[in-house]
């Protein structure tokens, strides 16, 4: 074979291969469109596990049920036993939340306590509906000085002298046992002193406090709104009466200071700052560390959307900045 015939096939191999490289691959690298695959969003489910204050816990319950109908996968396991109980089991990892209705401590901060304001509602004093001096502590209300002698001091023993009368009554005084927001809060108004300060019959939780004095006509309390108030009726429970307080200190109660007739009276006085501070307060989310996963996307909910039921259960929406705050933390 002589060198013009090995060029001439030489050239027909190249010429074949090229047709048939055009054949199998029609388009050129620029002119292939890549096949993206959307990845699928996954729905969060898992168990969110919450404790602590029974001032929340009325609030908790709603925002976990309105939470499921989003997220059906989502369970919550809501437990009421104080603030102190929502601190301690946050911090020892037993819940995912805790729920806390006082001022966090720093050293609370220093063991990764890390919280977030949600809402905001009081503590209110509260007596029997059949107290012998019902008409005349209504119409006055008693003053910060006056709770503080029975329930700090202990020097006014009588419902007589607590109202000015001549009753000789003996005022039985019920307080809570167990680590509370609202023993704090109330200790607090009373004149910056802390829950063991507070004298009187130890009763377990909110609710165990508001029915000792409904079973006493001679006795005194203190509850959160949520717990001296129906939230059906919106009227005070029935068997109690809250004590107005006598914020100017004259002796009576005037127009701006009564307000106590229903849970929205006295939602709206919290609100705008006319009932005091302590005993209202703002009430906190705690977590153990910052909160990730469904944990975070819950409490950003509440600090959104979950805030359309703050007010239909009895409580007070937190100023804008407030809530921007919090957001902050959970971003």
């Amino acid at each position: 074979m002589n060198k013009k015939s090995i060029v001439i096939i030489l050239i027909t191999v190249l010429i074949g291969a090229l047709l048939s490289g055009c054949v199998d691959n029609p388009k050129t690298e620029d002119q292939i469109t890549p096949v993206v695959q959307t990845p699928a969003v996954k729905e969060p489910e898992g168990t969110i596990r919450v404790s602590g204050a029974f001032a929340l816990y009325p609030m908790m319950l709603k925002w976990g049920e309105e939470y499921q109908k989003l997220y059906p996968k989502v369970k919550f396991d809501i437990q009421a036993g104080g603030a102190g109980k929502g601190m301690t089991d946050t911090l020892g990892g037993l819940v995912d939340i805790g729920m806390v209705s006082r001022a966090i401590t720093p050293a609370e901060e220093e063991k990764k306590a890390y919280w977030i304001s949600i809402t905001k509602d009081a503590v209110v004093p509260t007596v029997n509906k059949n107290n012998p001096v019902l008409a005349q502590i209504k119409a006055n209300g008693l003053k910060r000085e006056v709770f503080e002698k029975i329930f700090i001091n202990e020097t006014i023993k009588t419902w007589g002298q607590a109202a000015g009368t001549g009753a000789t009554d003996k005022i039985n005084v019920y307080t809570r046992s167990d680590s509370a927001g609202a023993a704090e809060s109330w200790a607090l108004y009373l004149g910056k002193y802390k829950q063991e300060n507070i004298k009187g019959v130890g009763v377990n939780g909110d609710s165990g406090l508001a029915e000792a004095v409904k079973q006493d006509n001679l006795g005194i309390g203190y509850n959160n709104i949520g717990f001296a108030y129906d939230a059906n009726t919106k009227k005070p429970v029935e068997g109690i009466e809250i004590i107005p307080l006598d914020l100017n200190g004259n002796g009576k109660i005037d127009q701006n200071e009564s307000f106590y007739g229903t849970m929205d009276e006295i939602v709206e006085a919290i609100g705008i700052n006319t009932y005091p501070s302590p005993p209202a307060r703002d009430l906190n989310l705690v977590t153990n560390g910052k909160p990730t996963g469904i944990v975070n996307d819950f409490i950003k909910w509440t600090l959104t959307d979950g805030q359309k039921y703050i007010p239909e259960q009895g409580y007070v929406v937190l100023p804008k900045n407030i809530i921007t705050d919090g957001l902050k933390k959970v971003e």
